[in-house]
């Protein structure tokens, strides 16, 4: 029991004095050996050859097992293996040499799931083995090695506090003692060489305004002098060391409301005036792009791609102001709440992205900010534009890396940001949608490979929740985020797959043999759960469907689902009265319970359904097929139709009732129309080409079912124009009617505060009586 209790005494007096310095040296150690290891890897790497790299690469594809039936690898399956397996899930496969060598080094301070863990909170978790996996580009090491260096002042606290370990790194790795603070100074250094091509008149002038620098700031105070004077030097001159000196400025204006102890030394000057704030935020966020472009100019060509001199001493030189400079605005952005501010301090990244793609560690930070505003609810849509400019630019001049990178956060923050959507965030994001679309058209191999992946994870959600049928397995489908995914890849299909974009691009889109597994799960989605409460998510995915089938000309039979919606308990029996407003559609995915079996909701659902089955079948209107594609619904709407005027057990909604009668007269319409058509023509059935070019050059808003439409959106858009405007002047009245409040509480609290004044004199008074007394 002695030696037992000493022992526990000598570990705590061990935990006490002397481990946090065990484990800092441990630490420092094995970020010594991580430097050395990634400088060797880099030697290796640079000793290598194009012709090497192309005989391992046919090494490691002659090492596969022959003969495998399936594969684990997302990017080697085609569309027709996956859905074959019926949404199978996909193992996780096991390490191996050949995949840690293809994903690379991992940091040992990195966890090994970042991406996973970056979409936590949302409802549709997106883990690591979902995701596309970043490919090895030729920058992949430079993320480890912008790390190589300490500070002066971390160096010297170790030379101080622990003398042998530095003796250590002294005599092992001389490299660790290199610092990289004062990076910065060389700005000056190259300064100096340009101003030995001056005038000496020229360079006395300017060092006398150097001094009078030196003097206005010996209590670090910024003033507007100092700030129109590295203004006209980086106007007229583009002067790197007025350069130098506004990004030392814009730093300390970005950790402006930092207190003094959470600086770090990042406070330069001091800044007290709102006015001088002002100033040189638009100083550096202009004229900084500019100065860093005329002395790195950037060579780009037709396609897009970017040539930066990196080995040039310039941008060697520049490289620190300009991480510093990206860094403050990554801060800044923080802390702003202005739209006009917002734009220009993003604007101001767009130009500079170019000179970022050598810098992984900060790019990605830079990704992450970026779409976070992008896809913020409180956003405005100017501040949104700019942000999705930035992105674009990214996935322009990146390479295959940055351009996965940026499609996959991209598409996470669509799914974050749509979690809640109501009537003030819906605008925002659908245009997050359309504008998300364009970026996979920029690089379709990238573009294929992240679309098939998470249309694949929608797949796996939807067979998860059929496979497990448990209590709340549906709503991992039946939620916003999900509703809006299949709705964006929706857009994407139509937008890059439609015969006009590939008579442009003259070959067929990449992304063509992906409508199909989006149709087949959209299908699955909308059937989940056939009760009346998820039929306005029903609609909203049909009108998804409705969008591809529009833009590519693919048939998807949707007449099925909506008369799904008739037959069903709710639109069979008659309704019961309600004085609730009628439900929005475009922003509810279910109804609540006190709508179920009103008349409010039945003539809503009525009205979508007559609504969607006529865009459905104009999109057939001149086709030679109608008339046999529009027997079997007209028959079943008169069967409806005709149950419906029982007087016992039928549905008495004239409403509902007079809007399917007036569609069945117009495909009664469109058909014969197309019949008389048809009668003329001399080629048979089997003639394909005929067939499709049957009334090819005819408007379709002037058949019977197309003139129907035209009415029936113009309609449309007037009330929905008219809901617009009643709601604007709801929200009027609110605030109206809130500030109203606020004033009268203030009043309130002013007249209390007058009481309690008079009450105070008066017991003032009654005190000073009693001592006269």
């Amino acid at each position: 029991m002695a030696g037992a209790k000493k022992n526990f005494k000598a570990t705590k007096k061990f935990e006490k004095k002397h481990l946090k310095g065990v484990l800092d040296q441990r630490k420092s150690v094995a970020k010594i050996k991580q430097r050395q290891q990634v400088q060797a890897k880099k030697q290796s790497k640079k000793a290598k050859d194009a012709e090497f790299y192309k005989g391992a690469e046919d090494g490691e594809k002659s090492n596969k097992p022959n003969g495998s039936k399936r594969t684990s690898n997302v990017n080697e399956m085609s569309v027709d293996d996956f859905f074959g397996g019926g949404f199978e899930i996909i193992d996780k496969a096991q390490p191996s040499k050949k995949t840690s060598k293809k994903l690379g080094k991992r940091k040992r301070d990195e966890p090994k799931d970042d991406d996973a863990a970056s979409d936590e909170g949302s409802d549709i978790d997106i883990s690591a083995d979902e995701m596309p996996v970043a490919s090895e580009s030729e920058d992949s090491d430079d993320e480890d090695v912008e790390d190589i260096g300490m500070s002066k002042e971390a160096m010297d606290a170790l030379a101080k506090d622990d003398p042998e370990f530095y003796k250590f790194l002294k005599e092992n790795d001389p490299e660790a003692l290199d610092f990289d603070d004062a990076d910065l100074a060389e700005v000056d250094e190259l300064s100096a060489s340009e101003e030995e091509d001056q005038p000496k008149k020229k360079r006395k002038k300017e060092k006398q305004q150097e001094k009078t620098d030196e003097e206005d700031s010996t209590d670090n105070e910024l003033t507007q002098a100092m700030v129109a004077r590295w203004k006209a030097a980086l106007a007229e001159k583009k002067s790197l060391r007025a350069a130098r000196q506004v990004v030392l400025a814009f730093r300390s204006a970005a950790h402006l409301n930092e207190d003094d102890e959470d600086q770090g030394g990042k406070r330069t000057y001091k800044i007290s005036n709102p006015e001088v704030f002002h100033d040189i935020l638009i100083v550096a966020l202009k004229q900084i792009p500019e100065t860093i472009q005329h002395h790195v100019p950037i060579k780009e060509s037709s396609s897009g791609k970017v040539h930066v001199p990196t080995d040039s001493k310039k941008f060697k030189t520049l490289s620190t102001l300009l991480k510093s400079f990206i860094s403050s605005i990554l801060y800044l952005l923080g802390t702003l709440s202005d739209d006009a501010t917002f734009k220009l301090t993003l604007s101001a990244i767009t130009p500079l992205v170019p000179y970022l793609l050598s810098f992984r560690k900060l790019l990605k930070n830079l990704i992450k900010a970026v779409v976070g505003f992008w896809s913020q609810s409180t956003s405005s849509d100017s501040t949104r534009i700019t942000a999705f400019l930035v992105l674009r630019r990214l996935v322009v001049v990146g390479d295959k890396g940055i351009r996965e990178a940026v499609l996959k956060a991209t598409y996470q923050g669509l799914v974050a940001g749509s979690r809640v959507t109501n009537v003030n965030t819906v605008q925002g994001i659908n245009l997050m949608k359309n504008s998300a679309a364009e970026l996979w058209a920029l690089d379709q191999n990238i573009g294929y490979t992240t679309a098939f992946t998470f249309i694949r994870q929608l797949a796996i959600h939807l067979r998860n929740s059929i496979v497990h049928n448990q209590n709340d397995s549906y709503r991992t489908i039946y939620n916003w985020q999900y509703v809006h995914s299949v709705d964006f890849w929706s857009c994407v299909l139509s937008e890059h797959c439609s015969p006009l974009k590939e008579a442009e691009a003259g070959k067929e889109s990449q992304l063509k043999p992906l409508i199909y597994p989006l149709v087949q799960v959209t299908l699955g989605a909308m059937r989940l759960i056939p009760t009346a409460t998820y039929f306005p998510l029903r609609f909203h995915m049909i009108r998804s469907l409705l969008r591809i089938s529009r833009s590519t000309g693919t048939y998807i039979p949707l007449a099925s689902a909506l008369l799904e919606v008739l037959n069903s308990a709710e639109m069979r029996k008659s309704p019961k009265q309600s004085t609730i407003k009628p439900l929005d559609f475009q922003v509810a995915y279910k109804a609540p319970k006190a709508y179920l079996r009103t008349r409010v909701y039945q003539d809503g659902v009525g009205e979508q359904v007559v609504e969607l089955l006529s865009e459905y079948f104009v999109l057939w209107s001149t086709n030679i097929a109608f008339p046999e594609l529009a027997l079997p619904v007209i028959i079943m709407l008169k069967r409806w139709l005709k149950q419906s005027r029982k007087k016992t057990g039928g549905n008495n909604n004239n409403k509902v009732r007079a809007g399917l009668v007036l569609l069945v007269q117009k495909l009664e319409a469109n058909a014969k129309f197309i019949e008389g058509k048809r009668a003329k023509v001399d080629f048979a059935p089997k003639d394909r080409a005929q067939v499709d070019a049957f009334l090819k050059d005819f408007e379709w808003e002037k058949t019977p079912v197309g003139a129907y439409v035209v009415a029936q959106r113009k309609a449309g858009a007037e009330k929905a124009k008219m809901l617009e405007q009643a709601r604007k002047e709801d929200e009027r009245k609110r605030k109206e009617e809130e500030q109203e409040a606020l004033e009268q509480n203030a009043a309130g609290v002013e007249s209390e505060d007058e009481e309690m004044e008079d009450l105070d004199e008066d017991e003032e008074s009654d005190s000073s009586d009693d001592d006269e007394e």
